[in-house]
């Protein structure tokens, strides 16, 4: 199997969550992005993505809802993957680690581990981060918290068993030292080498019995597989490894990358590698751990107007104005800030002012000078040769950084084109020529090739934006008559000056990205921010009723056990009965509304529960000395009984 030309990207398959940030997206904005890339340069992609749904954390989650753990993830994978197509994420594969034939996978895998020694049983004692789903030594954690999220950890103790990481160790280290692409950026292996490996790895805790909601471990089912050996199989399972159709498997694995934040660097550089040795399969090419978009708790600009829900930010400004924002914002690897003040001032620098407005401006120009067609008979000069020149290198600049996964890198190249091409115009002042086109052949042909200059320009740039903002591109080309021209808009003819052709008509469009007013604008957000968080707010608890009583009251009830001696009905009333109940030494005497529900006969032996300290009634001039208890529901009355061998007399508290 040729593997040159095939990529496998991924990113990690995510925590199935409700309230979904734009910080959220950041990851698989990033993967789509090169998975179209080298799509557009003719290889064969596997990009996958998916939900990772087990763990003790999904199960509570569950639990608080009072909906079964299968149920609470359903609703929530279901507007991921609605939210992935809103950012036009076109991922081939969306894996769910509730799948069937992930599941097979992970229990034939836990089995041969153990089979083959790398695995075994004993008991773990130590410290655990629940929402990170993480075991923690004493000495890792900062300021007694887990180090990745800064919550508490609980104290655990239970039957475990463990993979032998410690085995691994050196191996690992060997592996990461000789292949120094391996971890990416640089600054994650240093960490994951001198924080985790040098000093020495435990053997992993890779299963749990104090939760259920996890892939069974087929040989013990009081355990289910930890769920970070779940979760990190899925690069394989979803290529069919371990199933009877893995010709995906041995088609695309090893990935060429895995992309991922770095707060879990940790488990893909370490864990997943060790156990890919174990299994004696070859380990991916890299893995690159990005920083984080930050949101919120002062870890951002203070701004107000914070709308980080990406579907509302989508239908706000067009799913190509975030992706953009996104990628160019934040240097990919370190760790930026996300605020709607921010993502507005690109919009309207980068897209609106610089690309926006060379598009309309070139295509007026050209419909005001020539009729929208572009003439035949040009010239251009020495100029003309420079932004040529400036373009072979700008496509040249944009395919190392993207294959470096460089995005922000890569596009600050390309708006170097979008820049130049503004600056030209002002060069060249169009208008001026324009003046003497009717009475100078030389004006007309200079102005001739300064259009040209710019549509073929653009022609480059639209091409060389269609990874990042895949919906603007075809905008462009049917405004500079070039839609349904595949051969004209396909990859490499971005690195080919010059296929502009002559006579293409242009039309006039839509601003590509209308200018925002910022004033406006944040006072909008801030109002729907300050919508959005009300809906979200707890609802205020309803007014108590005034039938409530306290703890206090209910201690002043007593209740016994009472067995029915004696029943008769009570003369000239259809639903009394009158009973006679033992109380363990004490008799008494009790009038019912039962007789329509329960003969005399019925009730000899019975136990019932008495409410003994009610004051006394009189109903039809006969004594009742208490109350039994009884169910109702509409016209059906059951009484409360006792079973078993309780004795007359007992207590009920």
């Amino acid at each position: 199997m040729d593997k040159k030309n095939t990529y496998y990207i991924t990113t990690p398959i995510y925590y199935p969550s409700g309230n979904m940030h734009i910080g959220h997206s950041y990851t698989t904005v990033a993967a789509d992005t090169e998975a179209r890339y080298r799509r557009l340069k003719g290889q064969d992609v596997m990009f996958l993505t998916g939900t990772d749904e087990h763990g003790q954390k999904i199960q509570r989650k569950a639990q608080e809802k009072g909906v079964t753990p299968k149920a609470y993830v359903d609703e929530i994978v279901a507007n991921t993957k609605e939210l992935w197509k809103i950012l036009d994420i076109s991922n081939d594969k969306f894996i769910r680690t509730t799948d069937d034939f992930h599941v097979k996978a992970v229990q034939k895998i836990f089995k041969q581990l153990y089979d083959q020694g790398d695995i075994y049983k004993s008991e773990y004692e130590g410290l655990y981060c629940t929402p990170c789903e993480s075991f923690w030594t004493e000495t890792q954690l900062v300021d007694g918290k887990c180090p990745d999220c800064g919550r508490p950890v609980e104290k655990t103790k239970e039957e475990s068993y463990f993979f032998r990481l410690s085995k691994y160790q050196d191996r690992l280290i060997e592996y990461i030292e000789s292949h120094p692409d391996f971890i990416q950026p640089t600054s994650r292996k240093n960490e994951m080498l001198n924080n985790f490996l040098r000093p020495g790895l435990s053997d992993l805790c890779v299963s749990r019995t104090t939760f259920d909601w996890g892939i069974p471990v087929t040989f013990d089912d009081k355990h289910v597989v930890y769920v970070w050996v779940d979760a990190l199989s899925n690069y394989i399972s979803a290529l069919g490894y371990g199933s009877e159709d893995d010709s995906y498997f041995k088609k695309y694995w090893p990935a060429q990358v895995h992309l991922v934040g770095k707060e879990i660097v940790r488990f893909h550089t370490i864990i997943w590698p060790a156990i890919l040795m174990a299994l004696d399969l070859p380990l991916p090419e890299q893995v690159y751990g990005h920083g984080w978009l930050l949101i919120d708790g002062g870890k951002m600009s203070k701004s107000k107007g914070n709308v980080v829900d990406p579907r509302v930010l989508c239908a706000k400004y067009g799913s190509d104005a975030i992706r953009y924002f996104l990628l160019r914002e934040v240097p990919f690897g370190a760790d930026g800030s996300f605020t709607n003040e921010a993502l507005i001032n690109r919009i309207n620098a980068d897209l609106a002012n610089d690309l926006g407005n060379l598009v309309s401006r070139s295509v007026s120009m050209q419909l005001k000078y020539f009729g929208g067609v572009q003439p035949a008979d040009y010239t251009v000069t020495d100029l003309e040769a420079e932004i040529h020149d400036l373009f072979k290198e700008i496509f040249t600049k944009a395919e190392e950084n993207l294959n470096a996964l460089q995005f922000p890198t890569a596009l600050t190249e390309i708006w170097k084109g979008v820049s130049r091409l503004n600056k030209y115009i002002d060069e060249t002042a169009p208008w001026v020529l324009a003046k003497e086109i009717e009475t100078n052949e030389e004006s007309r042909k200079r102005l001739a090739g300064v259009m040209y200059t710019l549509l073929e320009g653009i022609r480059i740039i639209s091409i060389l934006i269609e990874p990042f903002m895949p919906r603007t591109p075809e905008k462009i080309w049917a405004q500079i008559g070039l839609s349904g021209k595949s051969d004209l808009t396909a990859w490499e003819q971005a690195n080919v000056w010059g296929l502009y052709p002559v006579g293409t008509t242009v039309e006039k469009g839509e601003a590509l990205f209308p200018r925002i007013d910022m004033k406006t604008e944040m006072e909008a957000l801030e109002k729907l921010e300050a919508e959005m968080k009300k809906a979200a707010a707890p609802k205020e608890e309803a007014q108590e009723p005034d039938n409530l009583i306290t703890i206090e009251d209910f201690a002043k009830v007593q209740m016994k056990v009472a067995q029915v001696l004696a029943a008769e009905k009570v003369e000239g009333a259809d639903k009394l009965l009158k009973l006679q109940l033992d109380l363990g030494g004490e008799t008494r005497q009790v009038v019912s509304g039962i007789a329509k529900q329960y003969s005399p006969e019925d009730m000899i032996g019975k136990k019932v529960v008495l409410i003994t300290n009610l004051k006394p009634a009189k109903l039809r001039g006969i004594e009742s000395q208490g109350m039994i208890l009884a169910a109702t529901k509409g016209k059906k009355l059951t009484l409360v009984t006792i079973d078993g061998d309780i004795p007359a007399g007992a207590e009920i508290s």
